[in-house]
């Protein structure tokens, strides 16, 4: 399971969802597509209709992944905190039962608002 309580690890910029098909198409399931897709520098995030999935790429190669499914049913809170003039970076904390606080953090212009309504849509 990946460690999120190390924010480094998800400093995510936007990214189209049709580039990370190949590698997530296969993880979903009949009737789930992907929402929005975000990138690390090896790392990526997908928001899908039923659930986020969290990819964290190892070793040397990048052969070895661990793939983190985190399903909207289980959050029990969210929070958004947008970028700012001299902080740039935005935030969506999420809330899940029986795992804890997940951070991920954004750079550049990542629009954090709409994935609180994402997120909102599917938790409420």
């Amino acid at each position: 399971m990946i460690d999120f309580s190390n924010g480094s690890l998800f400093k995510l910029s936007s990214c189209n969802p049709q580039e990370l098909e190949p590698e997530a198409g296969p993880l979903l399931i009949e009737g789930e597509s992907i929402a929005a897709a975000f990138r690390g520098i090896r790392d990526f995030v997908v928001f899908t209709n039923k659930r986020l999935i969290a990819v964290n790429v190892q070793g040397i190669t990048g052969k070895k992944r661990d793939f983190t499914s985190l399903p909207y049913s289980k959050i029990q809170a969210f929070s958004v905190e947008t970028a700012g003039t001299f902080d740039l970076d935005a935030e969506l904390d999420l809330w899940f039962s029986g795992l804890g606080k997940v951070r991920l953090e954004f750079k550049g212009q990542v629009d954090v608002r709409s994935l609180s309504q994402l997120v909102a849509s599917h938790v409420l």
